[in-house]
């Protein structure tokens, strides 16, 4: 099994009273009617201590603008983040995840780049203008194959200290406390996601990541403690408890994020793509989480999924798509946000399977798998989510991805 940066580098019915109420406050002041029952963005802050909105369907996308990538972070262009927001909206989304190129960010230390900050505040604004919620990656780190290192994080020696280095997690506070001085006065701020698969680009034993993780949602909690905080890890740690164990991420977290994608998780190495180990791979993925967290009740979100045409022929993803999709939402997965919103500009260098994730084009054109996803938002947005009432066999007492696969595989028959 190729890992997915290894190969990229290689080539409930108190939800549905809450959501009744907004939904009728919005259509008498907009007079939208239809519309607004299945609108859920830029309101939604405030989950607090209740959270019925963590067990009501969302749909959204992972964010890729379509002309300049995230350099776009130092070549900024309102006009062009404003097209790509109308076109996402125009799918019937609800939220987006961004994510911020931590050195641009960040270039010393002690120091924020307040220019990278206010052009935040924009992209934030403008996805508010059309009821888009936002989650903000903070510590990326990862990306579509790149590694993004601020320069004060780049030897060998960091990478072994990443987790424990006390001048390391000074330096993370002044990014996230500057952060949240704005973020928190928005009026569609979701919440932080720590970064964007941490794990594949700062490794560590996982009592070191787990204490790690706890300080810094603890302190996102503490600066914004009226929106949700995760932490998005892909496959590993669930697999094989790489850099952070899967108990803690099943306990500590209020909605579990999972990263789930036939291609590298192992699903294809158990049947073809709609086999049971690629389709169910959401369902099964959010019953371990349950079986780990030992909460038959633990919201869980779809933070990353998608498929690739180099996986499987292009005609055949909107299969792919209503399919697995259908097939959470019988598994009791709360959010679905899909990998990526649009494809990127071949005039990137980015591997191959980059290029072609989106649900739209560069151009703005809808592809048919954003038609697709558009259709299952619409059909299931809204409602509340149903986990089944089925008993689950304890997770596995070893970490490995032979033990995952065989619980997973035993949950799927």
């Amino acid at each position: 099994m190729v890992e997915r940066r290894e190969f990229l580098r290689a080539g409930v019915g108190a939800a549905v009273g809450v959501l009744a109420g907004m939904q009728m406050a919005r259509g008498q002041a907009g007079g939208e009617g239809k519309a607004a029952a299945g609108a859920m963005g830029a309101g939604m802050r405030g989950i607090g201590a209740r959270g019925e909105e963590l067990m009501v369907h969302r749909f959204g996308v992972n964010y890729t603008p379509s002309k300049n990538w995230w350099y776009c972070w130092n070549d900024f262009d309102a006009g062009d983040i404003a097209r790509d927001m109308d076109a996402i909206a125009g799918l019937g989304m609800d939220h987006l995840r961004v994510q911020l190129i931590w050195p641009y960010f960040q270039p010393n230390p002690g120091t924020v780049s307040g220019a990278h900050v206010k052009r935040l505040g924009e992209l934030m604004r403008l996805a508010a203008e059309r009821k888009l919620d936002v989650q903000v990656s903070v510590f990326t780190g990862g990306m579509s194959g790149f590694t993004f290192r601020p320069p004060f994080l780049v030897t060998q020696e960091d990478q072994a200290r990443f987790y424990t280095s006390e001048g390391f997690w000074k330096a993370e506070q002044v990014l996230i406390v500057e952060l949240a001085a704005m973020l928190k006065k928005q009026p569609n701020f979701l919440g932080f996601d720590i970064g964007n698969e941490i794990n594949c680009t700062w490794r560590g034993k996982p009592r070191e990541g787990d204490a790690w993780m706890d300080k810094v949602l603890g302190l996102m909690e503490k600066e914004c403690p009226e929106q949700v905080h995760v932490n998005g890890v892909d496959h590993q740690p669930w697999m094989n408890g790489s850099t952070f164990s899967p108990q803690h991420l099943a306990e500590r977290q209020r909605i579990v994020p999972l990263h789930c994608y036939a291609g590298f998780s192992g699903a294809l190495q158990h049947g073809g793509v709609f086999d049971p180990a690629s389709i169910k791979l959401m369902a099964g993925m959010a019953a371990l989480v349950r079986a780990y967290g030992k909460d038959m009740k633990k919201p869980v979100w779809a933070q990353e999924f998608g498929m690739s045409r180099e996986w499987v022929k292009e005609k055949r993803i909107p299969e792919f798509a209503e399919k697995a999709v259908t097939a959470g939402i019988e598994g009791g997965v709360s959010w679905f946000t899909w990998w990526c919103s649009h494809d990127i500009d071949r005039k990137f260098e980015f591997p191959s399977l980059e290029y072609d994730l989106g649900l739209l084009t560069v151009d703005q054109k809808v592809k048919d798998v954003g038609r697709k996803f558009k259709e299952l938002a619409e059909a299931y947005r809204g409602k509340a989510v149903k986990i089944p009432a089925r008993e689950l066999a304890a997770a596995p007492t070893s970490w490995g991805r032979d033990e995952a696969w065989t619980w997973l595989m035993e949950w799927m028959k």
